[in-house]
């Protein structure tokens, strides 16, 4: 079965293909399959992006599609910058600007606790639908460390490691965060169809 991701976020997809990829026998991006489409991301929640964005390329490409969405939400931000994450500074994809404008906001803030979340959808073309969403919680530091991961990693604080996720492997980082945890529980739905 072939399966196409809804993304062509390098980071994005070596983390899902590493999961998914024992249980399809062909996994790709939607650059490798040849499809140039995006989604305009205008739901309110991650699981209305993800399931927009996975039932439109199902439907495009005539092969199961995979799709998440996932963003951070800070406490002391009333949850922002949530479904708003990749453009929070206002340029879509500016991990950088991003970050800077999350320690700018939480100047004198004392509550950094926060958490990423993560949607995932599968869809076929036939209108099946499958989906699932978990979350990784931590807080925010009050500066960057670590050169893994992308995002918000290098601010993300591990509580019980007392390290960012960026300082984390990426096998480690699997293990635990918001995607390979939802994706975790997309599989175990998956299996049991």
């Amino acid at each position: 079965m072939k399966l196409i991701i809804a993304s062509n976020n390098a980071h994005k997809l070596v983390e899902m293909k590493a999961i998914l990829a024992p249980f399809f026998d062909d996994v790709q991006s939607m650059r490798e399959a040849g499809i140039e489409h995006e989604t305009v991301e205008d739901g309110e929640t991650f699981l209305e992006n993800a399931v927009k964005k996975a039932t439109e390329l199902a439907a495009l490409s005539g092969c199961c599609a995979i799709a998440d969405d996932s963003g951070l939400c800070v406490d002391a931000l009333g949850g922002a910058p949530g479904v708003y994450s990749a453009r929070f500074s206002g340029v879509h994809g500016d991990d950088a600007a991003n970050r800077r404008r999350l320690l700018k906001e939480l100047e004198n803030v004392e509550n950094r606790a926060a958490h990423f979340t993560c949607a995932i959808a599968l869809a076929w073309p036939d209108g099946r639908l499958l989906t699932a969403q978990d979350a990784l919680y931590g807080w925010i530091a009050h500066d960057e460390r670590g050169t893994n991961g992308f995002g918000y990693d290098s601010l993300f604080l591990l509580p019980e490691r007392g390290l960012r996720t960026a300082e984390i492997s990426p096998e480690e980082k699997n293990s635990i965060s918001h995607r390979g945890k939802a994706l975790r529980q997309l599989v175990k739905k998956l299996e049991a169809l």
